[in-house]
């Protein structure tokens, strides 16, 4: 019996980990749609979504499967709640690369305001917190999870650079821009919501392996608490 609750853990988590590849690879070719003005890309990244789905009903259906069939105790019980919960965050990470591309495929047809800089720039953050943070479940690594939740006021940082940008030195002096400038002020939203979903998993994570509450309270984390 121990042999198979193990086996399926390992099943449990490399699901997670092709999750977290799939969502982490959708933000790259969402954001590589827009730098390349490419609809069929961005089309491409919200056909692919059908595939992450079915996998957060896989990962669900194994996760009930192992708390009911086996009863876990302590350390495992917590990873696999855990778990359950990192599988919902990565399927809204997943959701909000749909709503990236979708936003791409608003901006094909039309000159971009300005070369793409910082856009970029937040979209490594993202994917960077969001590789950390999977890393930091699978290893049970808080050290890795404290480095994603203190990565999140940089994304903030960037994000409000990117608004005051586009907000005060286009659609403030040009009304028309506001076609091309809405769907970029949403595009750097989503990423920064994206970063957001990271550090909840990053939170989860510190609380499954030392059972502290870091949630809404990352400056114990910034103290060295």
């Amino acid at each position: 019996m121990q042999r198979h609750f193990d086996e399926e853990l390992r099943k449990m988590n490399a699901e997670l980990l092709r999750m977290a590849s799939l969502a982490e690879s959708a933000i790259h070719k969402s954001i590589e749609a827009l730098k390349n003005r490419d609809r069929e890309a961005a089309e491409a990244v919200i056909e692919d979504d059908r595939k992450i789905d079915e996998l957060e009903l896989t990962i669900e259906e194994r996760a009930i499967d192992l708390l009911a069939l086996h009863q876990p105790m302590a350390g495992d019980l917590r990873f696999i709640t855990t778990g359950m919960k990192v599988n919902a965050e990565l399927e809204r990470i997943a959701d909000l690369a749909v709503n990236i591309a979708q936003r791409v495929i608003e901006l094909v047809d039309k000159p971009l305001l300005k070369q793409l800089i910082d856009i970029p720039k937040l979209t490594d953050i993202a994917r960077k917190m969001v590789k950390n943070a999977i890393n930091s479940f699978l290893k049970r690594d808080e050290g890795l999870a404290k480095e994603v939740i203190l990565s999140d006021p940089k994304a903030d940082g960037l994000r409000n650079l990117i608004y005051d940008e586009l907000i005060n030195d286009y659609l403030c002096k040009d009304g028309t821009a506001s076609l091309r400038a809405v769907p970029l002020l949403l595009i750097t939203r989503y990423l920064e919501r994206i970063c957001d979903h990271a550090t909840n998993i990053a939170e989860d994570v510190i609380y499954m392996v030392s059972a502290r509450v870091v949630k809404h309270h990352s400056e114990k984390l910034r103290n060295g608490r």
